[in-house]
């Protein structure tokens, strides 16, 4: 079954603007509403949400296959102005075979960004999934707000032009994709956990936190489950997640033998993202610096 909303928002401050010292959620900023007291202590998912955010994703898991519920398709006009789609999708274990890690800076802060990973299919598609703060319609961002509880967490799992056509395109954004050297099983796993990450929340919320439940953080959790080297929380690369992909580099989960900034030019699929914000494999086309690599 598929859900076709409209909206247009009201007004449009950039995202860079309104996280511009926050911790990266991938949200865009409106004009902030006020909240019951009450709620800042009791997460909920009953309340008037943003028509982006409006559907949570949930997923049955079985032992070859999960089917996904409710995997969003923004089509954007503009940054504020999109139709939302959504639709459910079953992902066979064994066609996954790839993860990425994609980093997008803050325009305003380069130190901070928002992380997401994109997972590979055998026959070249993509399923982003992007954690996020959970925006109340006519809410906005606020570092501090983000530690008092006012915002709930969420996943977004998303077709992979969705979230880049809206951060490279509309927002304007430069958006890294780093290939991570993950074998098809490191995948399948990840991909599982994060799964089981979201069905935790469809059945019990939780709030958002600046520091400690973020995007960033949220990915090191899920790898730190699943690695035999768990990622130290205490670099503050984690809570400065615009040099997070350094720390990636560094610890060598970057496919590739070249130096960081070599690795970080070819990672900018920006430009490439725009020029090819229609071609039916949008997802191979902003990785044609990668494929260069390997050919």
């Amino acid at each position: 079954m598929r859900l076709a909303l409209r909206y247009v928002s009201p007004t449009a401050l950039t995202v860079a603007l309104c996280c511009a010292v926050g911790s990266a959620i991938g949200c865009t900023s409106v004009m902030t509403a006020p909240k019951n007291p009450v709620s800042r202590f009791v997460p909920s998912n009953e309340r008037v949400w943003s028509p982006d955010q409006a559907v949570l994703p949930t997923a049955t898991i079985g032992r070859d296959g999960v089917l996904v519920r409710n995997v969003r398709n923004c089509r954007y006009l503009s940054a504020d102005e999109y139709v939302v789609d959504y639709y459910d999708r079953v992902v066979h274990l064994d066609d996954l075979v790839s993860v990425d890690y994609v980093m997008v800076p803050f325009q305003a802060m380069s130190g901070l960004a928002h992380t997401m990973v994109s997972f590979g299919m055998r026959d070249g598609d993509r399923l982003a999934v992007s954690v996020e703060i959970r925006k109340e319609r006519g809410e906005s961002y606020s570092v501090v707000k983000g530690m008092l509880n006012e915002f709930e967490i969420m996943y977004v799992v998303a077709d992979e032009r969705d979230v880049i056509d809206l951060r490279a395109r509309q927002r304007g954004d430069d958006v890294y994709v780093y290939p991570l050297r993950a074998t098809p099983e490191q995948t399948r796993a990840l991909f599982v956990d994060m799964m089981g990450r979201a069905n935790q929340l469809a059945e019990r919320p939780e709030f958002y936190h600046t520091v400690t439940n973020n995007c960033t953080t949220t990915i090191v959790q899920h790898f730190n489950r699943l690695s035999k080297r768990p990622l130290s929380l205490a670099d503050p690369r984690i809570f400065m997640p615009g040099y997070s992909d350094e720390l990636v580099y560094e610890l060598g989960l970057i496919d590739t033998n070249d130096s960081f900034a070599e690795t970080k030019r070819r990672a900018n699929v920006s430009a490439l993202a725009r020029q090819h914000r229609d071609a039916p494999n949008f997802s191979q086309a902003i990785r044609a610096g990668w494929a260069a690599t390997r050919r």
